[in-house]
């Protein structure tokens, strides 16, 4: 199987197809991503949340913020079951959802664990990771906002935030408060967006 190009394992590929099956289950009863993308989430949602793994590649600890349906937070942690080092933790405040993430990783084999907390008590409870991740959870000042923490106590640790086709209004926002370095990584998967890649934050004021 390939998956924006690269090949996946057969492994990874039926660890991919049960959780896929799980969330369209689960979506039934509560609401894991906006209704309308529903009836296409290989493409939108598994796809374009393997894209960040793509980027980073390797047996990195990750942070994944607001995970919600699990993207990109429980495809990352799919992706890197195969490497048998590395893990995710995925940061969800709502209860509901935090149960379908726990089962998602449980069945999947997936190599990732999640906490049930705010996201800003994150840093409490995951003291340090490598990389950190966010997929439609707020606009770029915010995120920055966030990560703060986790970037400050590594100065190696870079996010990854997807966006859509207004990026660069919010980056101009941003810079007003922050001094950051950014790659724009396209999406190949997402006509008109992108990922950001942020590293050596700084907070101006």
């Amino acid at each position: 199987m390939e998956l924006n190009g690269q090949s996946v394992s057969r492994e990874t590929q039926d660890r991919l197809e049960h959780f896929v099956a799980l969330f369209n289950k689960w979506s039934k009863s509560i609401n894991l991503v906006a209704p309308s993308t529903l009836n296409d989430a290989w493409q939108r949602h598994v796809a374009d949340s393997a894209q960040i793994f793509q980027l980073a590649p390797g047996p990195k600890r990750w942070v994944d913020m607001g995970s919600g349906g699990g993207f990109p937070g429980v495809i990352t942690a799919i992706l890197m079951a195969e490497l048998a080092d590395g893990w995710v933790h995925l940061l969800e405040s709502n209860n509901k959802k935090a149960s379908f993430l726990r089962l998602a990783l449980r069945e999947t084999g997936a190599r990732g664990s999640v906490h049930s907390i705010r996201i800003e008590d994150g840093p409490a409870v995951v003291a340090s990771c490598d990389a950190i991740s966010a997929r439609a959870l707020a606009d770029l000042d915010k995120l920055c906002d966030l990560a703060e923490p986790w970037m400050l106590r590594n100065k190696n640790t870079r996010a990854y935030f997807h966006k859509g086709r207004d990026y660069g209004v919010e980056i101009a926002k941003a810079r007003g408060r922050w001094r950051f370095d950014l790659l724009e990584h396209r999406s190949v998967v997402e006509r008109d967006s992108v990922i950001l890649e942020i590293f050596n934050l700084q907070r101006l004021v």
